[in-house]
């Protein structure tokens, strides 16, 4: 392709951050990453990864440099309105994420035309850092596995872990001195061959998030070595049960939460329109 429309970004700019970022990340943090193997080195691909922190962003662009592809993260939309900064990400080619729409085939359109272009696109299936009390992953959204079903490219799992360290959610004031070990794994493609050719459906969708999720829940037990647990953190459902706690309690009685103190499953399904009410393509994504 002939010019910048065509590709969706600048040759110039993204040739300008392969060569000013690497450096300065990698004076950021110690690094002990492993499986540039499973990343194909041309052709469209999703890397779904886990979530802890703002720092995952920069661990992760330099991990998908290093295995010789050039990252396209999908972005809050509000990032492209600042004034600099927002010419400066679409000269990149990242992706502007739109909060809170219902329609997640439109929020997906502009990403799934970069992965017919050839894009390596990273996805925080979560779509926010993770609020498990022990940082591992949540439930996720399903975004990412849509994606990969209607652009029929493989999804690569990756696990991060360490880059909380440097700095936790949440706070402004990063730990640099001394430098932390940030450890990176990426698997083999998620099997997704169930899947193939079925329409699009929520439970298909929900299904195929699971099978994402899966891998890069096991990939991260490989890094902290330890046990994920039963049932993953519900961030949705406890903010819906929250929700109604309040509620009730407003209305002077009691509401049934139907969900776990530390925000795990309690039995019992969600409300259907109530958890299609939450779902978004991507949430929270780097800046």
């Amino acid at each position: 392709m002939s010019n910048r429309a065509d590709r969706g970004y600048s040759r110039g700019w993204r040739g300008f951050t392969t060569t000013a970022f690497p450096p300065a990340i990698r004076a950021l943090m110690k690094r002990d990453w492993h499986g540039h193997e499973h990343i194909p080195r041309e052709g469209g691909v999703i890397l779904a990864a886990n979530h802890l922190s703002y720092v995952d962003w920069a661990a992760t662009a330099l991990f998908v440099h290093e295995a010789g592809r050039y990252p396209a993260f999908l972005i809050k939309s509000s990032m492209f309105d600042v004034k600099g900064l927002g010419g400066f990400l679409r000269a990149c080619g990242q992706f502007p994420v739109k909060r809170g729409t219902a329609d997640a085939a439109l929020v997906l359109k502009d990403a799934e035309g970069g992965l017919d272009r050839g894009e390596c696109l990273v996805f925080y299936p979560e779509g926010t850092a993770t609020r498990d009390p022990q940082q591992w992953p949540m439930v996720a959204r399903t975004g990412a596995a849509r994606l990969a079903l209607a652009a029929g490219v493989p999804v690569i799992p990756m696990a991060i872990w360490g880059a909380q360290v440097i700095l936790p959610y949440g706070s402004k004031k990063p730990h640099l001195v001394p430098r932390h070990q940030v450890k990176i794994l990426a698997g083999p493609p998620v099997d997704l061959s169930a899947f193939a050719g079925q329409p699009l459906t929520r439970d298909v969708l929900r299904d195929a998030t699971v099978k994402i999720m899966a891998d890069i829940t096991a990939l991260l037990a490989q890094l902290r070595d330890g046990t994920p647990p039963a049932e993953p953190y519900d961030l949705a459902a406890e903010r819906r049960a929250a929700r109604r706690a309040a509620a009730g309690a407003a209305a002077g009685g009691s509401a049934d939460g139907g969900q776990a103190a530390d925000g795990r499953a309690a039995g019992g399904g969600a409300d259907p329109a109530a958890a299609a009410a939450e779902e978004t393509a991507a949430g929270e994504q780097p800046a």
